[in-house]
């Protein structure tokens, strides 16, 4: 008999438009393989609000394998050792995987390329990262002339159905229960409001992306909205990889109105992972020299307003609706997501990479790529960021993008205020036990101009 072929999965887990499972079902016996593989990312382990969505989703994937007559193996351990040891139980000289970008994604392939014969295919992005350049072929450092490049590429091909038959092993490997690998929280228990808010699984992406067709047309006008529910929610299902960037583009492409601009999110998913391959560290380095330069507030008194930030005690009625949105949920409106960025970074003068820890422990859409990018933007680090000298007024932002009942949802104290009054309560309104204001937003602007300018004196 022909020996089976294994499919090592990461954050693909999903049966329709899957290149390694499609092409690996098509030569006879698979054995789909998850590894829990905490030692090769070090420091960069899954965060806990991830590990909960992957528990549902690894029970998603199981279950529609199993009804196509197969399983999924769940070990922990080093990738490469533990799918060479699957591979002398069952007799597999073949592994079979996409492309993924994260440094030390890489430095796995590599590793298991050593001691079997690795296969890798591309599927999670509109186009392989690195494959996009300049005339001069040099990967792109800017994202307009990116976005302008990767377009001319498009649209993607159609994506492929899952596969009508996957055949079994004559023997499977011993697999771990994922029960005993904890990924949800037990003592305590917070991820009630995530249960509340996400299917994670591929049905899940499915029903998500059927109810944003009817949307898309109108992204621009309320994807700014954090009252409305105008954004796609689609991020944590395209980070694990339930849904595949050609099936979200095929199902909206066509929707009219401004859909191109949501079609310009998508690419922005492509530019992150065009930038980590070009700079791994890009989520712990500022990619500008003059960020090094900066003095940071450090301290007791610093840390202090880190927590506050970290638990929605700023203050700043539209900073603390986000951060108590993110640790509900494990998400946080787009908007949203930037003016929390700001005042963190700028208001507060606290270093990007304190904000980028905690978005990667608490995010259900925490990818390693969109999150570097993403708080360097906000910060001005980057090599594609607007101006560090750019500070973003989060009570004219508040009442800019109408934020009146999203405040009300998530401040619940401050519910009873009116829209004139709820983005800014004055002392004699604002309710016993809000909290003040960390630091007037003339002081905090003033602070962070001051710290700029002295990083920029050598």
């Amino acid at each position: 008999m022909k020996p089976p072929v294994i499919v090592w999965l990461r954050r693909d887990l999903r049966l329709s438009d899957q290149p390694a499972i499609l092409e690996a079902a098509s030569q006879g016996a698979i054995v789909p393989v998850y590894v829990l593989d905490d030692e090769t990312p070090k420091h960069r382990r899954m965060g806990a609000a991830s590990r909960w969505w992957l528990h549902h989703s690894l029970e998603s994937l199981d279950a529609a394998l199993r009804e196509k007559g197969s399983r999924l193996v769940l070990r922990q351990g080093r990738s490469d050792e533990v799918l060479k040891a699957i591979a002398d139980e069952v007799g597999a000289r073949e592994v079979h995987a996409l492309h993924h970008y994260e440094p030390w994604w890489r430095n796995a392939e590599k590793a298991v390329s050593q001691v079997l014969d690795l296969h890798l295919h591309h599927g999670n992005y509109l186009a392989p990262p690195g494959s996009v350049t300049t005339g001069a072929g040099r990967p792109y450092k800017i994202y307009t002339p990116f976005w302008r490049a990767l377009h001319e590429r498009l649209p993607p091909v159609e994506p492929h159905p899952r596969p009508a038959r996957i055949e079994a092993p004559s023997r499977w490997p011993r697999s771990d229960r994922l029960a005993d690998w904890n990924l949800p929280p037990a003592q305590p228990d917070w991820a009630g409001g995530m249960r509340e808010m996400w299917e994670p699984g591929e049905a899940g992406a499915r029903k998500r992306l059927d109810a944003f067709v009817e949307e898309a047309s109108a992204y621009e006008a309320q994807r700014n909205l954090p009252s409305e529910e105008g954004t796609s929610f689609l991020s944590p299902h395209l980070h694990f990889g339930e849904i595949s960037p050609a099936k979200v583009w095929h199902a909206v492409a066509d929707a009219g109105g401004s859909v191109e601009t949501f079609l310009g999110e998508l690419g922005w998913r492509d530019y992150a992972q065009n930038v980590i391959l070009q700079f791994p560290e890009y989520g712990s380095r500022s990619a500008k020299e003059d960020f090094a330069r900066i003095h940071w507030r450090t301290g007791k008194a610093a840390d202090s307003d880190l927590r506050a930030w970290q638990q929605g005690r700023t203050g700043y009625p539209i900073v603390d609706a986000g951060m108590r949105q993110l640790w509900h949920t494990g998400w946080i409106h787009n908007r949203v997501r930037m003016i929390v960025a700001s005042f963190l970074i700028k208001h507060l003068l606290i270093d990007w990479r304190e904000g980028e820890r905690w978005f990667w422990d608490t995010l259900v859409d925490a990818d390693y790529g969109s999150n570097a990018v993403n708080w360097q933007w906000s910060a001005g680090s980057g090599v594609d960021a607007q101006m560090f000298v750019r500070i973003m007024a989060p009570l004219t932002q508040s009442e800019k993008f109408d934020a009146a009942d999203y405040i009300r949802q998530w401040v619940p104290e401050l519910a009873v205020l009116d829209d004139a009054d709820i983005h800014d309560p004055a002392e004699g309104k604002r309710p016993d036990g809000y909290p003040p204001k960390l630091v007037e937003h003339r002081d905090g602007r003033e602070r962070a101009l001051a710290a700029w300018g002295r990083s920029k004196v050598r």
